[in-house]
């Protein structure tokens, strides 16, 4: 005799409130709004665009740090988002020090800008702003990252009234032979307004003047000594700047300083473009940028205007310790690389050494289980920390993506051979 029982009521709620019964079966995830990057632990996608959780006030600003190991997909992320996010409308700016983004932009139907010394491609890091004070700015940077310090007053004033001087001339996009020329030789009123004389001007900014001539005629010549080369797409959805040429070359921070002044420039002009495009903004190997001072504060700079500008800035990294050897402890650097952390409300982790956890652990504030996942996880997977909120995600690409983001095709038997990226 078989035994029945009597059926239980249904329940009816919303599928929000029933997320509290299965926790980890039916995930919030982050919502629809976006370009899908994956799937996380409870097999939902994931889907991610940091301007609309900003307008939600689930993230603080639009930054983010990623971290990885090689050859766990950190690259392969960073090239489908931003494959995926160009679909969207989104523009982007790269600064590449590998040479790892010429398929991405065969796919977009552009050109990197390769940057080699004697090549004949040249940026005018002072042509993209108009006004005094912009060109000014950039001028300063470039010359503290090229003199490897802080200026003194007098070094800071003569850069001024150079920039003056030049643009007294009718020059609107002055250059920096140019300015290195007048700090050689400045003229009576340059003087004059620093309450000083021509003959000790020129004595008291001669390192500063040095080093910009250096800059223009040393290992970097025909680089950034004269007006933009025309015909550069400057203004294409994707901009690649291939540093791969220098990137062991000692003047590589100062390359960085003017290619990032150059693109700074070029943020602060599309913000004043009606129905602008949002960017994204990624450096690669970003330990050699905070390490160069000047460079370091254009870069912290950007991360501070990144929702004034809408700008998504992405610094890419093997580990955190890369930045902290950016500086000693206290260091101008060091706070720098410091800020940089703070200012990132999405922190993008793969896996990552046992010795690296601690502190990874401290600087990005992750908990106990947190900490002890990102030792585990494997190739393709991240922990990622949007705002307040905590994702596993499994990157998806598709056939043609992988080709796009495979960067070792070195270390392949044969070809066909999958790749991480």
């Amino acid at each position: 005799m078989s035994v029945h029982t009597a059926e239980r009521p249904g329940h009816r709620c919303t599928t929000r409130h029933a997320q509290a019964i299965y926790p980890f079966v039916a995930a919030g995830g982050l919502g629809g709004r976006g370009v899908f990057v994956g799937r996380d632990s409870s097999g939902g996608a994931f889907c991610y665009d940091p301007w609309a959780l900003y307008a939600e006030g689930a993230l603080d600003d639009p930054n983010a740090i990623v971290l990885g190991k090689l050859g766990q997909g950190k690259s392969a992320l960073m090239k489908t988002l931003l494959w995926r996010m160009l679909l969207f409308g989104r523009r982007a700016f790269v600064l590449d020090v590998k040479s790892e983004y010429g398929p991405l932009c065969r796919a977009v139907g552009v050109k990197p800008i390769a940057l080699v010394p004697g090549r004949g491609v040249r940026l005018n890091p002072l042509a993209s702003r108009p006004e005094e004070h912009g060109q000014l700015e950039l001028l300063r940077a470039v010359t503290v990252t090229a003199v490897d310090g802080p200026l003194t007053q007098i070094e800071a004033g003569a850069l001024r009234e150079a920039l003056r001087a030049v643009r007294g001339r009718g020059v609107d996009e002055p250059t920096l032979p140019e300015i290195a020329a007048v700090l050689f030789e400045p003229t009576a009123e340059m003087a004059a307004h620093l309450r000083t004389t021509p003959e000790r001007l020129s004595r008291d900014v001669r390192r500063a003047a040095l080093a910009l001539q250096d800059l223009c005629e040393g290992p970097l010549r025909g680089m950034f000594d004269g007006p933009t080369t025309p015909g550069l797409d400057l203004d294409a959805k994707l901009v690649v700047l291939d540093l791969h040429a220098v990137r062991d070359s000692p003047a590589v921070g100062i390359l960085m300083a003017c290619a990032t002044a150059w693109m700074s420039a070029l943020l602060a002009r599309m913000a004043t473009e009606p129905g602008r495009a949002r960017l994204v903004n990624v450096a690669d190997e970003s330990w050699k940028i905070v390490q160069h001072t000047g460079l370091g504060e254009w870069f912290q700079s950007n991360f501070k205007l990144a929702r004034q500008f809408g700008v998504m800035n992405v610094v890419v990294l093997h580990k955190l310790a890369d930045l902290q050897a950016a500086g000693d402890a206290g260091s101008r650097a060091a706070r720098i690389a410091e800020g940089l952390i703070a200012d990132a409300s999405t922190r993008i982790v793969y896996h990552q050494d046992e010795s690296q956890v601690p502190l990874t652990r401290t600087l990005l504030g992750l908990s106990e289980s947190e900490a002890q996942l990102i030792s585990m996880l494997s190739p393709g997977q991240a922990l990622w920390r949007v705002g307040s909120r905590s994702f596993v995600v499994h990157h998806y690409r598709s056939s043609s993506e992988a080709e796009l983001t495979n960067t070792d095709t070195g270390m392949s038997v044969k070809s066909g051979v999958s790749a991480r990226g």
